[in-house]
């Protein structure tokens, strides 16, 4: 939904084209006025990544609007831990320690808040991270829906990422293409010749949800991927020769291939027949007229990986848990900053970002 020009709309926070525009005009020009230059070889804020850094801990927050609270698969508790750990363990960060803020809608029930503070400690302790610090307000009825929890996580550079960096290193100087400018994972370092790993099938969470929500019936027999994706990450940085990872959350796959076009200034290719989609995300997304690709996931990631180092990659990242159905699904192009997609009968298009919020409210 647009807005009339002097007016926030709903689209503007999905994560994708309305998002990036609304930040850059009214919110990061006023916020960040300190002169501190950024460090080339950092993690700075102004590069728009999953978290920054400062010195070698890594910094994000999120805050989750999901709507139901409760959900096949998850619920709001579970998210808040895993959508935060998750944006530290895609910059190279092991999550140490999370600040968590509940802001409760008067009315609601007891029972359901102790689900979901269980829900909190199981994930917190699958994750490896601790709840540090928190804080809790009631609001009048209406206030919110139900609940909001904002959560924010500090991780501290993993000790592989150099190990990694020098091995990635040494695979683009055989080809003859630019070291990676930082060990960590960033947006902007993929380049031509790279390797796009998905690490499993796409558009379950959103698709689970909207269908709980709406009582559509699909998520009979589908759930949420809601994980937390730190062996995959780690398993994949043991190899070497990870460049950057992201988690598909808003906008889904699509969004997260063009933010590393946009930041790189390369284009990637993937190749449709090799995107792992469930039926029953393909069913729903017929039925709807939804592209499954800008379907919000919670448990899954792309890898650019230096080439050379894919199939040890991708035999490690099928070796965890939720990374079974991982898939090498494209490449990193020349310069171009855009995503083509190929077909499955061989035509070509280009996948756009998605412009507004295809199933909103989802994290």
């Amino acid at each position: 939904m647009m807005g009339d020009g002097k007016k926030i709309s709903l689209g503007e926070g999905a994560g994708g084209e309305l998002m990036q525009k609304m930040l850059k005009e009214l919110v990061l020009p006023l916020v960040r006025r300190t002169n501190v230059p950024a460090d080339p070889t950092g993690l700075p804020p102004e590069l728009l990544d999953d978290s920054a850094a400062v010195d070698d801990m890594a910094i994000t927050i999120d805050g989750h609007t999901v709507w139901p609270l409760e959900f096949p698969g998850g619920d709001i508790g579970s998210l808040s831990v895993y959508g935060t750990v998750n944006d530290l363990w895609v910059v190279g960060a092991r999550p140490k320690a999370l600040a968590l803020s509940m802001v409760i809608e008067e009315g609601l029930d007891r029972s359901l808040l102790s689900r979901i503070s269980s829900s909190i400690g199981s994930a917190s302790e699958l994750a490896s991270v601790q709840i540090a610090t928190g804080d809790t307000k009631v609001v009048e009825r209406g206030g919110v829906k139900g609940m909001v929890i904002t959560t924010a996580g500090i991780g501290q550079r993993h000790s592989l990422l150099e190990d990694n960096h020098r091995r990635a290193t040494l695979l683009r100087e055989k080809r003859g293409v630019e070291r990676p400018m930082s060990s960590w994972l960033r947006d902007d370092g993929i380049r031509e010749g790279d390797v796009i790993i998905l690490s499993g099938s796409v558009g379950d969470h959103g698709i689970s949800l909207l269908s709980f929500r709406e009582g559509y019936g699909f998520e009979t027999e589908l759930g949420s991927d809601l994980a937390c994706v730190g062996e995959v990450i780690e398993s994949s940085l043991k190899v070497g020769g990870v460049i950057a990872a992201k988690d598909l959350t808003r906008g889904g796959l699509s969004n997260g291939l063009n933010e590393w076009c946009g930041k790189s200034g390369c284009s990637i290719e993937v190749r449709e027949m090799d995107i792992p989609v469930k039926p029953a995300v393909i069913s729903a997304c017929d039925m709807l007229g939804l592209d499954p690709y800008e379907i919000g996931n919670e448990g899954k990631v792309i890898l650019g990986v230096a080439p050379g180092s894919e199939e040890e990659i991708l035999k490690a990242v099928k070796g965890t848990p939720i990374g079974r159905e991982a898939s090498i699904i494209g490449r990193v192009g020349v310069k171009g900053r855009r995503v083509v997609l190929e077909t499955e009968v061989g035509g070509k298009r280009i996948m756009d970002p998605p412009y507004g919020d295809p199933v909103p409210r989802i994290c």
